[in-house]
């Protein structure tokens, strides 16, 4: 392979991809949030991007593997019992498969993700 199959987020723009959490999710407030999936697989288990979150709080359950860098805001992650890390600029973390909780957007709040999803056996 050449330099060319390199992805730089810089010179590969993608079309941000607008959402909500499911409603039965969404704990409090509108968090709206987009996607920017700047790389996918071709085998659809990787993909690395950013992601964008307004202010809310909704429930999350992890199936994937998921690398995280916040650029800019604030949230705070907590898991099923209730212990708590709060996020910001700076801030390099993985999410391991399996995590149950919910996220909390206190400001808004920016970040790289790099995910891998285990095929299924």
């Amino acid at each position: 392979m050449s330099l060319d199959t390199i992805i730089d987020f810089a010179d590969n723009p993608a079309s941000p991809e607008q959402y909500h959490p499911a409603p039965h999710k969404v704990l409090k407030g509108d968090p709206a949030q987009s996607v920017r999936n700047h790389y996918g697989s071709p085998c659809g288990q990787f993909n690395a991007g950013i992601w964008e979150g307004a202010i809310g709080q909704w429930t999350v359950q992890y199936s994937e593997h998921e690398y995280c860098e916040i650029l800019q805001g604030v949230s705070v992650l907590r898991d099923e019992r209730g212990q708590s890390k709060t996020l910001r600029a700076g801030d390099r973390f993985v999410i391991p498969a399996g995590f149950s909780g919910t996220w909390e957007v206190l400001e808004p709040c920016r970040k790289v993700y790099v995910i891998f999803e285990q095929a299924p056996h």
